[in-house]
């Protein structure tokens, strides 16, 4: 399955939208304003939340929760690296290893080792643009977080 992740440029906050191979807006991502810290929730295309998003605040490198409801899905997490970026995470689906290459343009996800999908930024685009290509479609959604939490992690961190 594939999900085009496309950040909107004139919005006073993060906004994406995510839509699928035929261009349907399949799920909408909002910061919040004026918060300590990035939160973003995840909704469907009649505004229900599926995901939250929260940065963890006071740590060395970035940090991100991940919570469907009150129950925290997942915890990502960037990691010390020279050239290459990596961030774990731990979730409810199991351990999974996010790695780019040198300029953090493309990604490869593993899930307990074994190869679950991939993400690419587009180049050439107004704001952040990526293609998520996942092999589970059980829950796009949660791919579409991990999608949006390396974009922070890795891009927007200095910024913050």
């Amino acid at each position: 399955m594939k999900l085009y992740i496309k950040q909107k440029v004139f919005s006073l906050t993060d906004k994406y939208n995510i839509c699928d191979e035929l261009g349907n807006t399949v799920f909408q991502v909002k910061r919040e304003l004026l918060t300590l810290g990035a939160k973003f929730h995840v909704c469907d295309t009649s505004g229900n939340e599926l995901y939250f998003i929260s940065q963890k605040l006071l740590t060395f490198l970035a940090e991100y929760n991940i919570f469907k409801g009150p129950l925290q899905y997942a915890r990502v997490k960037k990691q010390l690296t020279l050239l290459k970026p990596k961030i774990n995470v731990e979730s409810q689906y199991g351990n999974f290893e996010i790695s780019g290459n040198v300029f953090s343009m493309n990604f490869e996800i593993l899930c307990d080792g074994r190869y679950v999908g991939s993400l690419t930024k587009k180049w050439l685009s107004w704001g952040d643009s990526y293609e998520l290509d996942i092999e589970n479609e059980d829950d796009p959604a949660f791919f579409c977080c991990l999608a949006i939490a390396i974009d922070n992690c890795l891009h927007n961190e200095s910024n913050s």
